[in-house]
């Protein structure tokens, strides 16, 4: 892998969000130049509701390999690929769940336990609200597991025109936390 070059995951889970998915993915693709491969997976769910509620499948044109949810012969099902980032973009409770339990029961799932078993860097961007309990107790296992917990929770002092420029706030944030360089609103720059 060129050292200074990102592997990276992105997993697309069934929760309400994909705005998100979209956002990310189109940044992911403006900054290549800091990128070797992006493998991309997503549930059933998360196509049912990328159709809902973005009324297309542009997930389809995409420049990256998206593979089936249960291809264990991905290359990120494995640490020995040195995929060093992966992002659960949204993120479904059911996900961090069964991730917090050690559950690999789907290729999202094994790549999750792949990243956080080689000490990188997983970024969950959970969408759901309120919180139960269960939920909290997962975030927290996640967490002292070296997981980043990143929620879907955009920023209103950037003044977003629209709801993309509303979810760049988030996503700007988890390409932050993933370590890539890129233009966004930072507190006190002009």
């Amino acid at each position: 892998m060129n050292q200074n070059k990102h592997k990276i995951v992105v997993a697309i889970t069934g929760a309400s969000g994909a705005i998100y998915a979209k956002v990310l993915l189109q940044k992911l693709q403006q900054l290549a130049e800091q990128i070797e491969t992006v493998g991309v997976v997503m549930s059933d769910n998360a196509k049912d509701v990328w159709k809902y509620e973005l009324e297309n499948t542009d997930y389809q044109q995409l420049p990256f390999t998206i593979y089936n949810k249960n291809d264990f012969f991905a290359p990120f099902a494995s640490g020995s690929a040195r995929y060093n980032t992966m992002i659960i973009c949204p993120c479904s409770m059911g996900t961090l769940g069964r991730i917090a339990s050690g559950i690999s029961n789907d290729l999202t799932s094994r790549a999750a336990d792949v990243i956080l078993k080689e000490r990188r860097k997983l970024i969950l961007v959970t969408r759901d609200t309120p919180l139960s309990l269960i939920h909290i107790n997962n975030m927290k296992t996640i967490t002292e597991a070296g997981g980043i917990i990143c929620p879907a929770s955009p920023s209103f002092y950037s003044k977003p025109k629209d709801f993309d420029a509303l979810a760049s706030t988030v996503i700007d944030r988890v390409l932050d936390l993933a370590g890539l360089e890129l233009p966004s609103f930072r507190w006190g720059e002009k």
